[in-house]
């Protein structure tokens, strides 16, 4: 009689996963971090977080047209790769590069010291150039 008066518990069928996900796969992104970190570098004052998701939104459009840009370059020229010259006919391009601001004085003045080592040239002694290319 006890039997008849308690409820029947039923077990909750839960349908099983399947090996891949439902979500699409999320293109790479510059992170968040770093985006902040340069921004707050050049304002040199505070930034509230709307204006922060804008600058966010802005560099990754701007990455975005950066990077198909460079693209289109190297196909141009009939190669698979980007190089160094790409880049600065983009730059040049943009105003960045001119005859009297060339690439490496924008090296020199905007990277720190360790990347300015890996992108211009020195003789040191012995006659040998760092970096090789």
């Amino acid at each position: 009689p006890l039997q008849q008066l308690q409820p029947k518990i039923v077990p909750k069928i839960v349908p099983k996963r399947l090996g891949t996900s439902q979500k699409e796969p999320r293109e790479p992104q510059v992170p968040r971090s770093l985006i902040k970190e340069i921004f707050r570098h050049f304002a040199k004052m505070p930034v509230t977080r709307d204006a922060f998701r804008i600058v966010e939104k802005c560099s990754e459009r701007y990455f975005q047209q950066l990077s198909n840009d460079l693209e289109a370059y190297t196909h141009h020229a009939g190669r698979k790769t980007v190089e160094a010259a790409d880049l600065e006919v983009l730059m040049r391009r943009q105003g960045l590069v001119t005859d009297k601001m060339p690439l490496n004085v924008l090296i020199e003045r905007y990277l720190p010291l360790e990347y300015r080592k890996l992108l211009i040239p020195v003789a040191v002694s012995g006659n040998k150039v760092i970096p090789r290319k």
